[in-house]
């Protein structure tokens, strides 16, 4: 590749000019998310490349790092979204150029709005519609919002769903964009317009732990005998696991004389915070705390599900000590613990 000015260069001249500027190392681990195809044609430039001046490198990777601005902020908000972003970065005229060149080489994904959207309400807007409309929309979805729209539905329409989906063929483009206007409009004034969040658990959470522990518990079991399942959910959340820095040391060794510190706790302390694990380390023994760091160390990757479980069996045994008065939580400002 003689040496040559921007304008002259083609994608994978860029491409091979970037790579080389990104040195061997890293340039090996971008290569090898790339397609065969593309892999053979950037390596036939890289091969011929000569001498590059340096304002023609820069002026690439310059132009490399527009466009993984310009992706991350579709990637956050759209088209529209990542041309407000440019245009606040660069200008309105180069925003454009990029926006355009954006446009012309990506394919943006089906139902993007629906993806930004609660699964609760996607599901009550797909409970009364087709089920080939809902396998459509849930099948361009990703994994978490389409099990939880799956679950809502009654256990026939699941089952029709599922086998739509796994016999779904190549859908036109205009009956997907049937589908997709129709549900945008439906949910567009939930996204776009600016709704406060009132009520709900987590505000009876935030009242309850500011109210000394008679009224919790008075309220709480009054609550129980009218609804059981909701009491639960709000215990759940009254104390949460990263809570455990508000126990005082005494009533924390309490607690974690009647935990799992073999099976439960190295699987809780998983993702847990700094500021828990030194609290947790700082109540064991010095063998027993050497025991969990081996247990943490040798437990491999664990599913997300799997921790939050253990979690709330630790959280489980100290609402039991408080409720039995074994043990205090601080609650609120001005709830201080005097020995």
């Amino acid at each position: 590749m003689k040496a040559r000015s921007k304008v002259d260069l083609t994608g994978a001249q860029k491409a091979a000019i970037t790579l080389i500027s990104l040195g061997t190392e890293l340039a090996a681990r971008v290569i090898k998310e790339l397609p065969e195809a593309a892999i053979e044609r950037i390596g036939q430039e890289i091969s011929g490349v000569g001498q590059v001046k340096p304002e023609v490198t820069a002026s690439v990777l310059d132009e490399f790092m527009e466009s993984l601005l310009a992706g991350e902020y579709m990637a956050k908000g759209g088209v529209e979204y990542a041309r407000d972003m440019l245009e606040k970065a660069l200008g309105h005229p180069r925003a454009q150029d990029i926006i355009r060149k954006m446009n012309s080489s990506l394919q943006l994904r089906p139902f993007d709005l629906a993806r930004k959207a609660d699964p609760g309400q996607l599901a009550n807007f797909l409970q009364n519609e087709h089920p080939q409309t809902i396998a459509l929309i849930i099948s361009h979805l990703n994994p978490n919002q389409a099990s939880s729209i799956l679950a809502s539905l009654s256990l026939q329409v699941q089952t029709d769903v599922v086998r739509r989906i796994a016999t779904m063929k190549k859908t036109s483009p205009e009956v997907i964009q049937s589908v997709e206007g129709v549900l945008e409009r439906k949910i567009s004034s939930l996204l776009i317009q600016d709704y406060s969040s009132a009520g709900g658990i987590d505000a009876v959470v935030q009242v309850l732990n500011h109210v000394d522990r008679s009224t919790e518990k008075g309220i709480l079991e009054n609550l129980e005998r009218e609804d059981p399942a909701l009491t639960e959910e709000i215990k759940k959340k009254l104390f949460v696991f990263e809570d455990l820095v508000l126990l005082d040391d005494r009533s924390l060794q309490q607690a974690l004389r009647e935990i799992d510190l073999t099976k439960d706790l190295p699987v809780a302390l998983k993702v847990a915070s700094d500021d828990v694990k030194a609290k947790i380390f700082k109540n064991l023994s010095q063998r027993a705390g050497e025991n969990l760091r081996d247990d943490m160390e040798y437990l491999g990757p664990v599913r997300l599900r799997e921790v939050e479980e253990a979690q709330q069996k630790v959280v489980s045994v100290i609402r039991r000590l408080e409720e039995e008065g074994e043990i205090l939580i601080a609650r609120g400002e001005g709830d201080e613990i005097i020995a």
